[in-house]
């Protein structure tokens, strides 16, 4: 009884199906993947652990859209189209979108939208292409044809284990799961990103409130420095939804009990995440509430189903997307789109932000396509925060709008691949751009670099 492990016996499992894509993880990349795979014809299947797709935006209760947009030379502009273009049309239909708002030191424009808006819209992208879905499924596994190809996913569900074949697979489970257990290489930073716990209040008197986000702020910096409250982290973001009766809420931080970050990869520190995050939202809601005009009526209607995590496992492959990447505005030739989201570092206590270096930027760097590639498996593409890019510009290039742009680069990709029948390194990049563009997708090639660089090698050192 008190071995360190047990012995499962060896099982067969069901297939759930066959399928010429198979993407793994709902979130922004994985729902621009399967839309473009299946627009592209193939059959596809997005598999996801919940019953909604979203990610973060939903099941993370972040509720905003960030890196849609860049400050090309001043002027706020939208850079993030293709079949993105169709979830906002989508979402303006549902009546689930806000008028992008400045938002990080009044720099740079995000876009809140209803959640629920949200969800239903993603499911009519994905299912408008003849794109299938799998919901509460977990992928737990994957078995592989050879050291180079992977054959199947093994999903776990209230039905049981099941295996889902496919020809060709994109992980954006956001934590690399399937990469790693294909073998491709991966880091897992010793210092993490900090999560965050979003939470949701209602009932708040707009009118009485006004730019509240503001007098929160003080307030807390005030009480901190008088000694008479700790909170969590510096620079709180509340502002509001929809209805301005709703605001969102992201201020909280998450730890161990050494200090160091949750890890999003250890289910014991999630628990310990989800437990602390709870409490986080208790205490603050009720400083919040007893020194902010307009929420003295408010309450909390709303906490995420899970802890909002920012970083664990990214694949390294030829090339990984840098923090001077991002501040620098470079470019690359194999583009896939843009980013026009600045450096965010959560780090202990606080979030510090790096905007690009030149006085009057572009606003915006290019995602290379190497990024999507993990090494030595063939028939996989990684897209989302666990690309391959550094840590700090991982915390530029994981939020929505390039996680977008990643998905379908990599939907495209697969139909390329599999018609092709190449692998995922030997696609035609410029066949590549000419699909995204004649989809809609913008891929910076308009407006000159910040920084004239010299060519960036192919491998990583």
């Amino acid at each position: 009884m008190n071995s360190a492990t047990i012995h499962l016996p060896a099982r067969d499992v069901p297939v759930y199906g066959e399928y010429d894509v198979v993407v793994i993880g709902g979130g922004p990349s994985g729902i621009m993947a399967a839309t473009a795979a299946s627009r592209a014809g193939r059959s596809t299947l997005l598999i996801e652990r919940y019953g909604f797709l979203g990610g973060a935006g939903t099941m993370g209760g972040l509720s905003t859209f960030c890196g849609l947009h860049a400050r090309v030379h001043g002027e706020h502009r939208l850079v993030v189209h293709g079949y993105a273009d169709e979830l906002y049309d989508r979402l303006a239909a549902l009546d689930g979108l806000n008028e992008p708002h400045l938002s990080v030191e009044d720099r740079i424009q995000a876009q809140a939208f209803d959640i629920s808006a949200y969800k239903i819209a993603a499911d009519e992208l994905v299912l408008a292409g003849g794109g299938e879905i799998l919901f509460h499924a977990s992928v737990v596994d994957v078995v592989l044809a050879d050291d180079a190809t992977i054959d199947a996913v093994v999903v776990e569900s209230k039905s049981g284990r099941a295996a889902v074949r496919g020809r060709f697979f994109i992980d954006g489970s956001g934590d690399a799961d399937v990469a790693a257990w294909a073998g491709a290489p991966f880091e897992l930073a010793e210092h993490l990103l900090y999560p965050s716990l979003m939470f949701r209040i209602n009932g708040v008197d707009h009118q009485k409130a006004g730019e509240a986000w503001r007098t929160i702020r003080r307030a807390m910096e005030a009480a901190e420095a008088a000694g008479t409250h700790r909170f969590p982290r510096k620079k709180p973001i509340v502002r509001p939804q929809r209805n301005p009766l709703e605001w969102r809420s992201n201020l909280t931080q998450l730890s161990n009990e050494d200090g160091s970050a949750i890890d999003g990869t250890d289910v014991r520190q999630l628990t310990r995440g989800e437990l602390q995050g709870r409490q986080q939202v208790k205490d603050t809601f009720a400083f919040i509430r007893e020194n902010t005009p307009g929420f003295e009526d408010a309450y909390v209607v709303d906490i995420a189903p899970q802890i909002g995590i920012r970083e664990t496992r990214r694949v390294v492959g030829p090339y990984q997307l840098t923090e001077d990447d991002v501040l620098d505005g470079v470019d690359f030739d194999d583009t896939i789109g843009v980013n026009g989201w600045m450096v965010e570092a959560h780090v202990a206590g606080d979030v510090e932000f790096r905007f690009p270096r030149a006085a009057d930027s572009r606003g915006f760097n290019q995602l290379p396509y190497r990024i999507l590639l993990p090494q030595g498996v063939d028939n996989l593409l990684v897209a989302g925060r666990c690309a391959s890019m550094t840590q700090l510009g991982q915390s530029a290039g994981r939020v929505t709008g390039p996680c977008f742009v990643m998905g379908q680069a990599a939907g495209i990709a697969a139909d390329l691949a599999l018609s092709a029948g190449t692998t995922a390194a030997d696609v035609d990049v410029t066949l590549l751009q000419a699909r995204l563009v004649a989809a809609g997708a913008y891929l910076g090639n308009d407006l000159a670099p910040d920084v004239v660089t010299a060519p960036r090698a192919a491998a990583v050192s």
